[in-house]
């Protein structure tokens, strides 16, 4: 009995306070699929020309205050420990994310964005899962993270290229302005990922880390789960309206 009470204490410090963080950005005004500001939607609607600054910014507002992509980086970089490895994965998910970010708007080609931010959110679990070595117990396979990251990336430009589209930019200057807000995008990424690695390097350090592991995957893999279900939650109401 004692040692299936600190087993539960284990799980449910980092599953609760995982939990509690994401519920919190769930009802926040940004949680919405790929959620844009209501000052930021209004700004790059009226602007038209060459905005490079300004779309800077905005690509690295979007990339800090992504929390789907923030967790799934979390995931990504749990058990990576070199600089090299970590550079790997952050340039995978760059060439994705950047390639249909560009392809989607420029092409007019979208989606559903809650469909693809409910596979997102899929990706979330799917890392925590792997994290926790479940499919090479459950399958006798370990998939290639390499290959998820840029499929990740790539379903990630694309729902913020759907989200874009509705905003219907002005053609002056959309080229320059999609590439000031994807250079954005990766100041953003690494501003995020240096914050994530501190906090991590600090928590290696402690005996608690590897205590608590399995727990805060496992928060992660609900969080995921969370994640997909207000996606498909948005879809049908949005739907039913």
């Amino acid at each position: 009995m004692p040692d299936k009470f600190m087993c539960r204490q284990r799980l449910s410090g980092p599953l609760i306070a995982l939990a509690a963080i994401l519920v919190t950005l769930l009802w926040s005004a940004a949680a919405y699929a790929h959620g844009v500001a209501e000052g930021d939607q209004g700004y790059v609607q009226e602007v038209s020309g060459v905005q490079f600054g300004p779309f800077m910014y905005l690509g690295a507002k979007h990339m800090v205050t992504g929390y789907d992509h923030l967790l799934f980086l979390f995931g990504v970089i749990f058990f990576l420990y070199r600089l090299k490895h970590i550079a790997t994965y952050v340039t995978l998910f760059a060439v994705g994310h950047s390639t249909t970010m560009l392809f989607g708007v420029l092409t007019g080609v979208s989606a559903n964005a809650y469909l693809i931010d409910a596979i997102i959110g899929l990706s979330v679990v799917y890392k925590a899962l792997d994290n926790l070595g479940a499919f090479r117990r459950w399958f006798g396979v370990q998939p290639d993270t390499k290959i998820a990251t840029l499929i990740f990336g790539l379903f990630h430009g694309f729902g913020l290229a759907t989200k874009v589209l509705e905003f219907e930019l002005s053609k002056d200057g959309l080229l320059p302005n999609l590439i000031a807000f994807n250079i954005g995008v990766e100041i953003g990424q690494l501003l995020a990922l240096s914050a994530i690695l501190i906090a991590m390097s600090a928590w290696r350090r402690t005996k608690s880390f590897g205590r608590h592991a399995f727990a805060a995957n496992v928060a992660l893999m609900t969080a995921g789960f969370l994640l997909v279900g207000f996606q498909l939650s948005g879809l049908m109401i949005s739907q039913g309206a």
